[in-house]
């Protein structure tokens, strides 16, 4: 366990945590006693061929919502303290211990501090936003300036605490969320190897699926997406360079809202590409994910791209949520994503009767010709800002152990071998240190091919011709087994065209296959994030496919 964790988080043991449920620790002095006491025997052991404790039990937060938590704050119900004191002791509980999800690398040991304060200003009338008291977790790779460290999951930046918040983090503050935990996720957010498996990192170890623990959280914004589903926070924030928030979203069973680049401001966030990496709301609703949004939009000098985003100041995006939002939409199917595995395409299928029922006009099909296309410039210019914006990272971060260019995390990563390179290398780093400027020739023509392919050519042209509010796509494939000699599958994602065009795109709970969650991944054009949402609220509306993650240690697919 990493020492951070163990030192910040409150240690439960599953017969605590059974017995107290919403008491927390500060009753748990004068009752454990009578909880070990009394607790029946089939509960202090639990055979082999049995379900674990945790399965057959009910969190006292299941499924809460931002607004079923603000409505238990304002009926005095409950308080933020004893919100984030639940959040808490279930982390204590599940993550490194009972099923170890291994979804958290560390919690804030400030967080009752701040939610006693919050809750303060609560009682003397200030209420800052439906935000307000609300835990949230962040991946490893946005500064706080707190008690807790930022890594990127790497022993390189062990012990680094950011002088200045990133914009998330100083957002999310201002909005009154309590940024609870910092979530385990692929290492350096999944760039590292070709070879890696996803929600490994050297501090966090490896991070598993909400709905059976032995299966992969696809990555990189892993344990966000895990944690989410785990009922361990109200929400979570991941960011995205392709795929990284809208996959471990789509295989933990959850919502995952990847914004426009330049919508949320990228200051104080571990970087690979400014062309492509944006953070986004992890969330088990599209109405959450919409209100967590429309307190992280706004421009920042830090982050040139973010000026756009002053023309969306004030957007409240939840004023998009409309369950007719599907009635007169023109949605195209892109049919080239299909064909990986027949219970995703079955689910998609009835997804397509489902919003035709409720009044969507189907384009089908509707395919980017330039797809496969795309993937290879986009890559190189992935190289390319990967050497550069981390050199400007860790710069402006005081040089954190030394560290002041991918060189120097190379040469970490060999010295430290046996901690940060058990199971893959860094080939992909070694690959991207061997790149020169920003002023290359190689990089500018592949960023203007990887432009035109994914916007010009790509998703513009297809909604133009077609004159698409937004088009679908199966998010991923269900989740793989965890597999650490060798690596894992490919997740035939279908994140890739508005990932390298820099456009929004929303995965949204699809049904299951096997018991295994999939999802179905809206997207379109730039700046289009209100439209995707009333059409996504629309069809989650209709459907109502998510349900609770139960930790299992592994599917029984005989019993399903």
């Amino acid at each position: 366990m990493d020492s951070k964790h163990a030192n910040n988080v409150t240690d439960l043991s599953r017969r605590k945590f059974v017995k107290l449920g919403g008491l927390g620790v500060g009753a748990a002095a004068t009752a454990a006693l009578a909880a070990a006491a009394c607790e029946p025997r089939d509960r202090q052991e639990t055979k082999s061929d049995e379900r674990p404790w945790w399965v057959n039990e009910t969190f006292e937060l299941e499924e809460a919502t931002f607004t079923s938590l603000a409505n238990d704050m304002a009926s005095g119900r409950r308080t933020s303290v004893e919100i984030t004191q639940l959040y808490l002791d279930r982390i204590a509980a599940l993550d490194r211990d009972g099923a170890k999800l291994r979804s958290i690398i560390e919690t804030n040991g400030d967080a009752l501090g701040i939610a006693t304060r919050l809750d303060e200003e609560r009682v003397n009338g200030r209420v800052r936003s439906p935000l307000h008291g609300i835990p949230i977790v962040l991946k490893d790779n946005i500064d706080t300036a707190d008690l807790m460290t930022t890594t990127a999951g790497s022993y390189a930046l062990e012990g680094h605490i950011a002088a200045e918040d990133s914009s998330v983090a100083a957002k999310l503050r201002e909005a009154g969320a309590i940024i609870l935990a910092k979530a385990n996720l692929s290492e350096w957010a999944n760039i590292r190897s070709s070879r890696s498996s996803s929600g490994w990192s050297g501090r966090g170890g490896q991070c598993g699926n909400a709905f059976a623990v032995d299966r992969n959280p696809c990555g990189s914004s892993s344990g966000s997406g895990a944690a989410v589903s785990a009922n361990f926070c109200a929400g979570a924030i991941g960011t995205e360079t392709n795929g990284s928030v809208v996959c471990p979203s789509s295989v933990n069973g959850v919502v995952g809202l990847k914004p426009t680049v330049g919508l949320v401001s990228r200051s104080g966030i571990i970087p690979i590409s400014h062309t492509q990496d944006t953070a986004g709301p992890m969330t088990r609703s599209i109405t959450d994910a919409a209100a967590m949004l429309t307190a992280l939009v706004g421009p920042d000098p830090r982050d040139p791209m973010s000026t756009p985003s002053a023309d969306f100041v004030g957007t409240d995006y939840t004023s998009f949520l409309d369950e007719d939002g599907l009635r007169g939409a023109r949605i195209g199917v892109e049919r080239s994503y299909f064909g990986a595995q027949p219970g995703v395409d079955q689910l998609m299928e009835d997804a397509i009767l489902s919003m035709a029922a409720a009044g969507a006009t189907i384009v089908d099909p509707a395919n980017i010709s330039t797809r496969v296309s795309m993937g290879a410039p986009s890559f190189q210019v992935l190289l390319y800002e990967l050497k550069a914006d981390l050199a400007a990272y860790l710069e402006m971060s005081g040089r954190p152990n030394g560290m002041a260019t991918l060189a120097d995390i190379i040469a970490f990563n060999e010295a430290d071998s046996d901690r940060e390179m058990p199971y893959f290398g860094q080939e992909t780093f070694l690959e991207a240190e061997g790149k020169g400027p920003l002023t290359s020739s190689e990089y500018l023509v592949s960023k203007e091919l990887a432009r035109r392919l994914s916007r010009d050519e790509g998703i513009d042209a297809l909604m133009e011709e077609h004159q698409l509010d937004a088009i679908v796509a199966p998010t991923t494939r269900p989740a793989w087994k965890i597999d650490l000699v060798n690596r894992d599958v490919s997740s035939n994602g279908s994140s890739g065209p508005a990932a390298i065009a820099g456009y929004p795109s929303i995965t949204v709970p699809n049904g299951y296959v096997h018991g295994l969650p999939a999802g179905i991944l809206f997207f379109g054009r730039a700046w289009s994030e209100g439209v995707l949402i009333r059409i996504a609220y629309a069809y989650e509306q209709a459907t109502r496919h998510r349900q609770a993650a139960k930790l299992l240690p592994t599917l029984d697919l005989a019993n399903l």
